[in-house]
């Protein structure tokens, strides 16, 4: 069976968000998994086998902090982590790969780290943020959603709309209080399916508080 949402999980607290923002979005009913991107095999037999065990065993970590024995695990193998995510998102068929955020990055806030980075510059899955410190909101949920989108663009707008409507949140107007989740639209000149911001979200990013998803252009997320 496919996954809808692709966590990117390396056992590193940032990555417990991660977790945690996934197991929100599949609320929605959307089928989650685990990745964990190893960028080469080892010469050694058995220094081999103890790097693939300790990639298995950050992944059932990870299955574990959810409490889902179910979900499913993927060890891939790509010189590039984002690459290698995109990759396993396209066999999956999956809609949405969930990131932390950077490790410096303060409570509240959502700053995509090298691998989110690069797929947030033309990239064709949609791509989720985790605010800092989500893991350690035991009574976490999305109830407010913001919605930033330039002229032209739909998909953003149609994304927020399916969410709020699955999760049962309200959406709300940009720039006020701490939003639970913003979803972001691409530039609508984008290619179609690639993710590409304009100036002006990036400079957003940078400033608002919560959760972040950024849609490619050329159609919504539907979760």
């Amino acid at each position: 069976m496919s996954s809808d949402l692709i966590v990117s999980y390396d056992g590193t607290p940032n990555d417990d968000d991660a977790l945690a923002l996934g197991r929100l979005l599949a609320k929605t009913g959307a089928r989650l998994a685990l990745a964990y991107i190893r960028h080469s095999r080892e010469f050694d037999a058995r220094r081999e086998e103890l790097a693939q065990h300790d990639a298995e065993r950050r992944l059932e970590s990870g299955v574990a902090w959810l409490g889902d024995p179910d979900i499913p695990t993927h060890v891939v193998f790509s010189g590039s982590t984002g690459e290698g995510l995109e990759q396993l998102a396209e066999s999956e068929q999956a809609s949405v790969i969930v990131f932390g955020s950077d490790y410096r990055t303060p409570p509240g806030r959502a700053e995509p780290g090298t691998s989110a980075q690069r797929l947030l510059e033309g990239g064709s899955v949609a791509i989720a943020v985790a605010a800092a410190g989500l893991r350690s909101l035991g009574d976490a949920a999305i109830k407010t959603i913001a919605v930033s989108a330039v002229d032209g663009d739909t998909a953003a707008k149609e994304t927020a709309d399916s969410l709020a409507a699955k999760l049962g949140a309200s959406i709300v107007e940009l720039g006020g209080p701490p939003t639970d989740l913003i979803v972001v639209g691409s530039q609508p000149s984008a290619s179609s399916r690639r993710i590409t911001l304009s100036g002006s979200s990036r400079t957003m990013l940078n400033a608002v508080r919560g959760s972040v998803l950024v849609t490619p252009s050329g159609g919504p997320i539907r979760l």
